[in-house]
C-alpha cells in the first residue's frame, strides 16, 4: 500500500512509535483518527510523497506503536502526551520544523501539538473535526446521537472494552460505515484487513478507549489553559457534509486560529479514503510553500 515507503520504528522516550516514511522535499507529518492506523492515508502519502518527505505513524496505542499505562488521570493518553510522542519523531528524523496534518483523533493531536510546539508547526491543516472543548461545550440531541461513540468509550473500564471486545471486527465495520455515509465501498481489502488485524488487538481496544477519556477529561483541563489564545501558523479545515449540519466550522477554527482556510468536502467522514484525489490536492496547495 505504501510503496517506496520505508517501516520503522522510532524510541519516542520511551515509547516506540510505528511508522511509514517516502518521497521527497519538505517534511510533512500525517496523523491517523479512530479506529485506524497510519494505513489510512495509503491513497494520499503516495500523491503527497511526489512533492514532500512524508511521515506517516501509528499514534501511541493504535496500530503496532506502543500501548503505554494510561495513568489513574488518563494522561498517558491525553494529545499533550500523544503530541509530544512526535515531536519526538520528527526529532529523531532529524526534522526540526514541519508540515502537520490530522484526521479524527489524529486532528486532536495534531491541534495540541501547533498549540504545545507551535515553533515546529509551519503550516497545520486538521480533517473533520471542531476542537473537543467545542464539541463538548456546543452539543445536542442530534450532535450527541452522532457523537454517541465519545460518551459511550469514555465510559469507566472495562465496560466499553468488554463489549467491543465481543465481537470487535463487527465494532470496527460498524464505526467506518455509519460515520462513513452507510457505505465499506471505498475502503480497500488491504487497508482493511490491517484495520482489523490491529483493532482486534485488545491493548489497541483498550488504548483507544483511554484516548476517549482522556478527550474527556485531562484534555479539556489543556484546552481550557489556552481558550483565549490562537494558532499563530496558518492553518486549513477540511470538513464533510455530516459536519457541516451541525457547526459553521469555518468560523469555529477562526476562533482558535489566526488564519484559517479550506472548507466542505462532498462525502462522509473518512475523507482521505473517500475522497483521496480531492484531499491531496487540497491539502498540496495549502502546504507548499
Amino acid at each position: 500500500m505504501f510503496k517506496g515507503f520505508e517501516q520503522d520504528k522510532i524510541d519516542a522516550g520511551g515509547v516506540e512509535i510505528n511508522l511509514v516514511r517516502g518521497g521527497s522535499g519538505p517534511p510533512l507529518l500525517l496523523l491517523h483518527g479512530y479506529p485506524q492506523s497510519h494505513v489510512m492515508w495509503h491513497k494520499v502519502a503516495p500523491i503527497l510523497a511526489q512533492h514532500f518527505t512524508v511521515v506517516a505513524p501509528d499514534l501511541r496505542g493504535y496500530g503496532d506503536s506502543a500501548k503505554p499505562e494510561a495513568g489513574a488521570d488518563h494522561a498517558g493518553y491525553s494529545k499533550r502526551a500523544s503530541a509530544r510522542d512526535q515531536v519526538a519523531v520528527m526529532t529523531a528524523l532529524g526534522f526540526e520544523k514541519f508540515a502537520l496534518v490530522g484526521h479524527d483523533r489524529g486532528a486532536r493531536v495534531a491541534h495540541r501539538l501547533a498549540r504545545d510546539h507551535g515553533e515546529r508547526v509551519q503550516r497545520l491543516a486538521v480533517i473533520d473535526i471542531v476542537p473537543t472543548h467545542t464539541a463538548f461545550a456546543d452539543t445536542d440531541m442530534e450532535k450527541a446521537m452522532g457523537y454517541y461513540h465519545w460518551f459511550f468509550l469514555s465510559q469507566p473500564f472495562d465496560l466499553p472494552e468488554r463489549l467491543i471486545g465481543g465481537d470487535p471486527e463487527y465494532y470496527l465495520h460498524w464505526c467506518l460505515k455509519s460515520w462513513g455515509g452507510g457505505s465499506l465501498d471505498y475502503f480497500d481489502a488491504e487497508a482493511m484487513a490491517e484495520y482489523v488485524r490491529c483493532f482486534a488487538d485488545p491493548a489497541v481496544i483498550h488504548a483507544s478507549c483511554e484516548d476517549y477519556r482522556a478527550g474527556a477529561t485531562i484534555d479539556l483541563e489543556h484546552d481550557a489553559e489556552d481558550l483565549t489564545t490562537k494558532i499563530a501558523c496558518p492553518t486549513m479545515a477540511l470538513w464533510g457534509n455530516r459536519l457541516d449540519k451541525w457547526y459553521d466550522v469555518a468560523a469555529v477554527w477562526r476562533e482558535h486560529a489566526e488564519s484559517v482556510t479550506g472548507g466542505v468536502l462532498d462525502g462522509g467522514h473518512f475523507l482521505p479514503e473517500e475522497m483521496p484525489d480531492e484531499v491531496a490536492r487540497a491539502l498540496f496547495f495549502f502546504l507548499r510553500v
